[in-house]
């Protein structure tokens, strides 16, 4: 027996201007689902959810709710009192054995803040609201929510603003919730692990799918291509009528009207093409063997020297054509350490952090997203912010491009070219500032929260271009799908000063993370405030029992395997590829599998020896 509906929409419209971003929608939520919400910027996703809890009205059409329904809604704004603690907000006037005592309010604090007094709060549950940034209120509004017991969930952007283990933490908290949930985000990781089922929003009308965003990604896939072999078929009769219509005697001086009027039919439902937010490959500078040297360096929060340590003796180099991913806490450093290696970069080494070197290869052309944009004029146009950083742009093969044609490639029409830069949405704004980085042509990407305010599409377009862009690129995101599309390797700051390869990745980052939690002291579970296990003497990443200079060493040999590792990854897939083109010519593929054979030992080898190295670094 199907179950209930918990809201239903009827012929619902919602117009916005000339524009109707909800046309004639039914649909229904019932107990038990999951629905995740999907679809571009501005084509009504925070809308419909906001007509299904009821905050808006609808131009026609009725939304209705079962009697006794409670809703938990976060909006992308919060209603917080300002002048009230977080105490006051979360968890009201329970006393301290009475929430402590609550597993699920236990849950969400650990789970959301790091630890039940709110480490990383200056103080704890009783600090006031007001002063604080738009991700901790924003955390503090899903917080009071997730406690309370709704029995429907309405979520719209919920992981903006969390880190990599809280987003993981609130995918097993909805997984394991009771309440219905619909939810409106771009993270394609956090819709596969929870939803299951999907509503695509486009143009005025709301596509449903089974299944999480895997399922959605493969039954559109098949509609596009159903939807294709119609349009062929279109246009082979479109032809065929045509050709008739100019068939015939001179004499004839008209057609049967049937069969004018079928042609205009065949024509006239032709769909317009998409509004397509295509990214363009460009040119790119050449880059020399050395892009980032770093030697014994110290990153500190700040300009100044009193600013606290976020890194301390950090030996690294960072590689031509290498792909990072770089995952920390908040507070961590890996903002601090983007900046500082810009700055060294910037400035031709003259810029060197608190202590330690730097070194940028001569030929590094960088291009740095920051997480900031205001550092585009809101009084520029649209077009006039592109054509002052190039106003043509080489593709080459002598094919050249005006600035006001790509800002088309990326989506943005004649009419919005003229559009001041202030009056963007989030997500523009964000398109924008890709497409003026990519303009210079640059061979080093610094990519700080890429993801931000970016529908799926445009995120599966830059994924796309990354895929062919032959530069070195760091990437910081918690949009774990991103970072495992769009990066070969994955670094962690664990906010114990050090920088470390994980081989595991994502997983074996929160595995760590766990670890760290387990064996400290509730004021040291978060990365803001990160705290030693014991007091020492030794520099942060120096293992114990080693000198600086065996350290260092150590630290060098792990970094020479790692660029060994990769060349021999890159001669493996040479020699597949090899052995597939010759598969009939059983001596060359006997000598290839031997020469495969001896590359796989190797290459064992080389990731023993990087293991042993690896646990002596951290046994201290």
């Amino acid at each position: 027996m199907a179950a209930a509906n918990l809201v239903n929409l009827e012929a619902v419209d919602k117009v916005y201007g000339t524009r109707a971003l909800l046309d004639g929608i039914s649909l229904g939520v019932a107990a038990g689902d999951r629905i995740g919400v999907v679809g571009r910027n501005g084509d009504g996703k925070t809308t419909l959810v906001r007509l299904l809890a009821k905050l808006e009205d609808p131009d026609a059409g009725r939304v209705t709710h079962t009697g006794g329904l409670t809703l938990g809604v976060l909006t992308q704004g919060d209603t917080l009192d300002p002048a009230a603690t977080v105490r006051h907000e979360v968890v009201g006037d329970m006393a301290d054995h009475e929430w402590a005592g609550d597993a699920r309010v236990r849950d969400v604090l650990t789970g959301l803040f790091g630890g039940l007094d709110l480490p990383g709060f200056d103080h704890g549950l009783d600090t006031v609201i007001g002063p604080l940034s738009g991700g901790e209120r924003r955390r503090i509004a899903l917080a009071k929510l997730l406690i309370g017991s709704p029995g429907l969930v309405v979520l719209d952007e919920p992981t903006n603003h969390l880190d990599v283990e809280g987003i993981a933490w609130l995918a097993d908290h909805l997984r394991n919730r009771r309440a219905a949930l619909v939810v409106v985000t771009h993270d394609r990781w956090f819709l596969d692990q929870v939803c299951t089922r999907m509503w695509d929003v486009q143009r005025g009308a709301v596509h449903e799918y089974d299944g999480g965003y895997s399922d959605y990604v493969f039954a559109r896939a098949e509609r596009a291509r159903i939807a294709a072999t119609e349009e062929a078929k279109r246009q082979n009769l479109v032809r065929k009528e045509l050709a008739w219509l100019r068939r015939g005697a001179p004499a004839r001086t008209s057609k049967p009207r049937f069969r004018v009027e079928a042609a205009n039919a065949l024509i006239a439902d032709v769909p317009p093409p998409r509004d397509s937010a295509e990214l363009m490959k460009f040119a790119n500078s050449r880059l020399g063997k050395t892009v980032f040297d770093l030697e014994d360096v110290t990153v500190r929060a700040g300009d100044g020297a009193d600013g606290r340590v976020l890194l301390k003796g950090l030996t690294w180099q960072l590689g031509p054509g290498d792909r990072v991913g770089l995952l920390g806490v908040n507070g961590a450093g890996k903002t601090s350490l983007l900046r500082t290696l810009a700055d060294a970069a910037r400035s031709g080494g003259e810029r060197q952090p608190a202590a330690g070197r730097i070194v940028a290869g001569r030929t590094v052309r960088l291009a740095y997203l920051s997480q900031e944009v205001t550092e585009l004029d809101p009084a520029w146009r649209l077009l006039e912010s592109v054509e002052r950083v190039r106003q043509r742009v080489d593709l080459g093969k002598g094919r050249e491009m005006t600035a006001s044609q790509l800002c088309e490639q990326f989506g943005f029409g004649r009419e919005k070219q003229w559009t001041p830069v202030g009056d963007l949405s989030g997500g523009e704004r964000r398109r924008l500032q890709l497409l003026r980085l990519l303009m210079d042509e640059p061979n080093v990407l610094f990519l700080d929260e890429p993801t931000n305010d970016l529908d799926i599409e445009t995120l599966t377009q830059l994924e796309d271009l990354l895929d062919g862009w032959p530069g070195t690129l760091v990437v910081i995101s918690h949009d774990r799908y991103f970072i495992e599309r769009t990066t070969d390797t994955v670094h962690a700051l664990l906010g114990d000063g050090t920088l470390r390869m994980l081989p595991g990745g994502i997983e074996e980052y929160l595995r760590r993370r766990a670890r760290i939690r387990e064996t400290q002291t509730p004021q040291a579970t978060t990365g803001a405030r990160p705290q030693p296990k014991a007091p020492s003497k030794a520099p942060a990443g120096q293992a114990a029992g080693l000198s600086a200079a065996d350290a260092r060493a150590a630290k060098k040999e792990l970094q020479r395997i790692e660029r060994q590792l990769d060349r021999i990854g890159g001669k493996e897939s040479e020699l597949h590829a090899a052995i597939a083109e010759h598969a009939t010519d059983f001596e060359r593929v006997a000598e290839l599998d031997t020469r495969l054979r001896g590359l796989v030992a190797e290459r064992e080898e080389l990731e023993l020896r990087w293991l042993e190295l690896a646990e002596s670094a951290e046994a201290g």
